[in-house]
């Protein structure tokens, strides 16, 4: 069986860690996680047939120690949901008579490289590819440009990337 299962805290529901198919039916079928949301798919033995969990919650609390999100550029444009910082835009805008696809959008450094400036959340945000071409080596004041929000180091761990890109029912678990 393949694929992915989110697993969650018990009492909290925090995301833990993301496990396989054959590990959260095995947690479910020791009596240590109930199966929160379906997969839509089932998985038959001889004797009987077990839904495909999507998402899994402990039945009981785990005591586990933050991890830091670590810093990527797919990561700071997932945070910023691929809206330009500058200007607002989002994918399926039109700039320059066309449609903005997620491909247009950069990570600018506020504090550009060039200055001193590192590769880090409260660093680094996403702009399309016209702002952050004005803005250059820059910082946003010096060229007129204001920030719409302040850049951010994301609550949830690791599992920010990986949840953005699973299923629609692992969204709602994890805060972005």
């Amino acid at each position: 069986m393949y694929g992915n299962v989110l697993l969650l805290n018990g009492s909290t529901w925090e995301p833990i860690d993301i496990v396989s198919v054959p590990r959260a039916i095995n947690l479910v079928l020791a009596g240590k996680a109930v199966i929160v949301e379906t997969s839509g798919r089932v998985l038959r033995s001889v004797a009987d047939t077990f839904p495909v969990p999507s998402v899994i919650a402990l039945r009981y609390y785990v005591n586990v120690p933050r991890r830091g999100a670590r810093w990527s550029r797919r990561g700071v444009l997932m945070r910023d949901h691929y809206v330009c910082v500058y200007c607002g835009a989002k994918p399926g805008d039109l700039q320059r008579g066309r449609a903005l696809r997620k491909q247009d959008f950069t990570v600018d450094h506020v504090l550009p490289r060039s200055r001193g400036g590192v590769d880090g959340w409260t660093n680094t945000a996403c702009a399309c590819y016209a702002c952050n071409h004005r803005k250059g080596n820059h910082m946003p004041s010096e060229v007129g440009m204001r920030m719409r929000w302040e850049p951010k180091t994301p609550r949830t761990s690791y599992l920010v990337i990986t949840v953005g890109n699973g299923p629609e029912a692992w969204k709602k678990y994890v805060e972005i």
